[in-house]
């Protein structure tokens, strides 16, 4: 397959925010590659800023480098691709920490070896125009979330944490695909959700500013997307997880520092995409990378201390009641420790 054929498969999503679609979208590989190692990874969701290292590590030849061919397979969201990397139908996948943790206590046999967004991307997004200026202020207003969502069940968490009066917030079910539409029309005052996914749509294609009131100000820690793997993986081939975690990293970092090339890389994936929301995505998706508990630390490090905290409140909050240990989740032996993986620390690490 010639590398213009390889580039025209990689068009494959005409309507971005149709879900409905995925089953019709191709998968990234690079077939032909006789010497190289077949892989399979699976994402959280489509091929857009969040997920962006992955593919950047793909173009770049960073998988290439470590005698790797990775397919990459666009994700129906973190329970979906946990349940493919428990199951044994993909070898990593990009898994929010919160959906792992619960899945585990479920009975599934994976773990995260390397977080990406180690601070909790959870926010209530509102317009800047509006009167709402902290969280205190949601009281007497409307916030849709998506019922069953990690960011529906942290939500007593950070009601709490921000010492909110629950029966004066009114919550809907508003789906995903819905919430900016339904902020912008004003339907709803505030919409809950990761922030990298709702806020581009609605400055971009809403034409509006927003303020962000994160989870993590009102204390709801929890570790967000990283590399999962099936626990049979840690012993049957750790040298495989080894190379496949630095090289990605190594495209999320890469990313970071070239955000005009990045841009451009999701574009030839994903002909569908805007490059201005995919910037944003992933500008936002940086916010999430250091904690004060990995501050300093290469990208992929995970502290026990915020794993605990997400156990805390998958306890509390997630309906976990099963016996679940942080230990149980992950694990650092596979995350490269080189000064070149350590991220920008200054304007992004928050409490």
């Amino acid at each position: 397959m010639t590398n213009q054929h390889l580039i025209s498969r990689r068009r494959l999503i005409r309507s971005a925010g149709a879900a409905a679609g995925l089953a019709s979208i191709p998968f990234i590989s690079a077939h032909g590659q006789s010497k190289l190692r077949p892989v399979t990874m699976r994402l959280a969701w489509l091929f857009q800023g969040p997920n962006v290292g992955f593919i950047v590590a793909r173009d770049k030849g960073f998988y290439e480098q470590a005698g790797l061919d990775v397919t990459i397979g666009p994700g129906k969201g973190s329970g979906s691709t946990a349940q493919l990397v428990a199951t044994k139908d993909t070898q990593f996948g990009f898994v929010d920490g919160y959906v792992l943790g619960n899945s585990v206590s479920k009975g599934m046999n994976i773990t995260m070896v390397g977080a990406v967004y180690r601070r909790n991307p959870t926010a209530v997004v509102v317009l800047e125009e509006s009167n709402i200026k902290s969280a205190k202020d949601l009281e007497g207003k409307t916030v849709g979330i998506p019922t069953g969502a990690a960011q529906f069940q942290q939500w007593p968490a950070y009601v709490k944490g921000c010492g909110l009066d629950s029966s004066k917030v009114r919550v809907v079910s508003i789906d995903a695909a819905g919430s900016p539409p339904a902020l912008i029309t004003g339907k709803v005052q505030g919409i809950a959700g990761f922030a990298q996914g709702y806020v581009p749509s609605v400055e971009i294609r809403g034409d509006k500013k927003v303020r962000i009131l994160w989870y993590t100000d009102c204390g709801v820690t929890a570790v967000s997307n990283g590399i999962a793997v099936h626990n049979d993986l840690l012993k049957e081939d750790p040298e495989l997880i080894r190379a496949f975690t630095a090289a990605s990293l190594k495209g999320f970092l890469y990313g970071r520092k070239h955000p005009d090339e990045m841009v451009v890389i999701v574009k030839k994936y994903s002909d569908a995409t805007d490059v201005r929301i995919t910037r944003r995505e992933a500008e936002l998706s940086w916010d999430t990378w250091v904690t004060p508990n990995t501050a300093g630390k290469p990208l992929g490090w995970m502290s026990d201390k915020d794993w605990a905290a997400t156990v805390d409140v998958l306890k509390k909050y997630g309906g976990v009641t099963t016996p679940l240990e942080a230990a149980q989740l992950y694990t650092n032996d596979f995350v490269p420790t080189g000064a070149e993986y350590v991220p920008p620390q200054t304007g992004k690490a928050r409490s």
